[in-house]
């Protein structure tokens, strides 16, 4: 490597975009163990515009660079590194230590982009064990849209639902993870219901492959979505709406249906009465916090083995990245925002 810096955004307030702003770092070298990682492709989540308030857990640090979302190609390794090699294609992990089983207490206080410095750079330095090869089919941009978003969405479905062919999965709303359980879920021999407002999102979430759509401004639409599953009630919920919403998926559960909370869009608090149709339909309720390595390697199979291609909303270049912020801010997205390099 000839160069010294490189460029990168961080967060130098909180409150409002502008508080991002670009900057020069020194350039990183790998340590033992250690992969050199020259950034291609970033994409954005909602919990970027989290980071954005100051709401993630940083405990009022500035400048922290932001994005847990990115892939790129390793250009240097250190020492005793022997899974990957220079040129390798690769995309980081999520938990950059949490490498399979049960999420552990040990290993949060690494995420990228909120608990240390994220993506959002020209170069990062990253362990051997915190990067994954991708997919040959897709392009540097398709796979940083990974990470995040579509491990959560494997986690709730496959990891903690047991997802089988031929069962009725619900997910709320056209967000990234949605739209990944969509394509994931049909990949996989089951039915998908989804929610929206929208009816020209619905059109577009029924040409990508969705059984139904319902209105989730329609009071009853927890009845029609039993109503489309054969009076019995769907089998998986991806429950990403949060506090506003969590109450009514309940109402569509089928008995023995699995619950996976992967969002909090609408905040923390459930209007109440959550208890009953748990207990009274034994539904099975699990937290997904996006998942571990491993999950992200099945994740990765199961895509190359299916030729999946996520669903890309709009690139920005890496000097635009706030572009990139308010594109996502606006909530008109559909599919994933990416930052190109």
């Amino acid at each position: 490597m000839n160069a010294s810096t490189m460029k990168c955004w961080s967060w130098q307030r909180f409150g409002s975009l502008d508080g991002l702003q670009q900057a020069t770092r020194p350039l990183p070298r790998p340590g033992p163990g250690e992969v050199l990682l020259r950034v291609h492709a970033n994409s954005l989540n909602q919990r970027d515009l989290m980071a954005a308030r100051g709401a993630l857990p940083r405990n009022g640090q500035t400048g922290v660079v932001p994005l847990c979302d990115g892939a790129g190609e390793i250009v240097e390794i250190g020492e005793g590194v022997g899974s990957v090699a220079v040129g390798d294609r690769v995309i980081a992990t999520f938990f950059q230590r949490w490498l399979a089983g049960a999420l552990q207490p040990e290993h949060v206080g690494t995420t990228l982009g909120s608990d240390v410095d994220g993506l959002l750079r020209e170069y990062a330095v990253l362990p051997e064990s915190g990067v994954l090869r991708f997919p040959a089919h897709l392009s540097f941009a398709e796979a940083a849209t990974l990470p995040c978003a579509a491990v959560t969405a494997w986690s709730a479905l496959f990891v903690k639902s047991a997802l089988q062919p031929g069962e009725t999965v619900l997910s709320l709303g056209s967000g990234s993870v949605s739209l990944f359980a969509l394509q994931l879920a049909k990949a996989a021999g089951a039915r998908v219901i989804l929610s929206t407002s929208s009816d020209a999102r619905a059109e577009r979430l029924r040409q990508l492959g969705a059984d139904a759509v319902v209105n989730y401004r329609d009071a009853d639409w927890p009845q029609q979505v039993r109503a489309l599953s054969a009076g019995k009630g769907v089998d998986v919920i991806v429950e990403n709406g949060g506090g506003a919403s969590y109450v009514q998926s309940l109402g569509a559960a089928a008995w023995h249906a699995r619950v996976a909370i992967v969002g909090l869009i609408s905040g923390f608090v459930d209007p109440g009465g959550s208890l009953m149709p748990i207990l009274l339909n034994d539904l099975t309720v699990r937290a997904v916090q996006v998942g571990s390595r491993a999950d992200t390697e099945a994740l990765l199979r199961f895509i190359a083995n299916r030729q999946l291609r996520p669903v890309i909303d709009s690139r920005f270049g890496f000097d635009d990245a706030l572009g990139a912020y308010t594109r996502m801010a606006s909530g008109e997205a559909f599919g994933k925002v990416v930052i190109e390099h």
